[in-house]
């Protein structure tokens, strides 16, 4: 798959009193990341809800913490799927210094597909797995 690349900036509520961004907030670059992936193939995650009423949740995530990130820098989070299997997704992702910087963490995350309202387990539906074999 081509790479998907998000930018962001920290803000000085993603870090802490040095500066330095705080660990748990790289997952959440991440998670912004691949909610702009998903809608750059025109999927929203809240008409997913409601039809045909799939969520999209982390089952699983592993993140290298290599450099730290500081406020007021511009990062690049890069969304590349690893795996694409019937009901979840592995993701590889990077963030990184804007412009092809320093590789500051990078992310396995595992995202399974499940019913929402019994958050149980489910099929990807056929239209988004089509979409994303398409980009891979």
């Amino acid at each position: 798959m081509k790479e998907f690349v998000w930018p962001i900036r920290v803000y000085y509520e993603d870090s802490d009193a040095t500066g330095v961004v705080y660990y748990a907030n790289y997952l959440r670059f991440m998670e912004r990341a691949r909610t702009e992936w998903l809608r750059s193939l025109g999927f929203e995650q809240d008409r997913l809800r409601e039809k045909p009423g799939v969520l999209f949740v982390v089952r699983r995530a592993e993140v290298d913490y290599l450099q730290p990130a500081r406020f007021n820098q511009l990062l690049e989070v890069s969304v590349r799927i690893a795996a694409l299997r019937k009901a979840s997704l592995v993701f590889e992702q990077e963030v990184r210094l804007a412009g092809g910087g320093a590789l500051l963490a990078r992310g396995r995350i595992k995202v399974a597909c499940v019913d929402a309202e019994r958050l149980r387990p489910a099929a990807i539906p056929a239209g988004i797995a089509v979409e994303i074999r398409d980009v891979r």
